[in-house]
């Protein structure tokens, strides 16, 4: 599987069952989240904004990976900023698929108007910190000792994109 052979699509009800299990092999390898159990559907639902939750789906319509995002804050001023999560199979990484689900972000985030899209990422997890660069995003800086994950202080790295488009 290439990149090419990746089909992104908008993040639908069907896809449940397989974002959520991506989701929690990504709390159960404990580098990319604090979260310690995935969210129910229903929880995930409410949260994300429908706009801009994609998932990269192979040839025979199996999410390999998903992406969305959720308002920074209710506050005017930052109406165009959003905070990102992007999850990948553990089977389907190294393969564009990461990147793809960035792009796809990018381009619904513009198109919405949205000037800046952030991400906290644990510092051990290189890859996430390489994938974003590809991406265009920039690292703003590190939050130290910011939470608790299984009783132990971690450390984020704030990245960042700001949209070249939207001034």
């Amino acid at each position: 599987m290439t990149a090419d052979s990746v089909r992104i699509v908008a993040m639908a009800p069907e896809h449940a069952d397989q974002v959520l299990a991506i989701y929690r092999l990504g709390v159960d390898e404990g580098q990319a989240t604090f979260e310690t159990a995935a969210p129910t559907w229903e929880q995930f639902d409410a949260r994300k904004l429908p706009a801009h939750r994609h998932v990269a789906l192979d040839d025979e319509g199996r999410v390999l990976g998903w992406i969305a995002a959720v308002a920074l804050s209710d506050r005017c001023a930052y109406a165009g900023v959003v905070e990102h999560s992007v999850y990948v199979h553990p089977e389907a990484r190294g393969r564009g698929v990461g990147l793809a689900l960035l792009q796809a972000l990018i381009r619904s985030t513009e198109a919405a108007g949205i000037w800046t899209v952030q991400s906290g990422i644990f510092p051990e997890n290189a890859a996430s910190l390489a994938l974003h660069a590809r991406a265009g995003f920039h690292i703003v800086g590190t939050r130290e000792r910011i939470g608790r994950h299984h009783g132990v202080w971690r450390d984020v790295v704030l990245v960042e994109r700001r949209s070249p488009i939207i001034s």
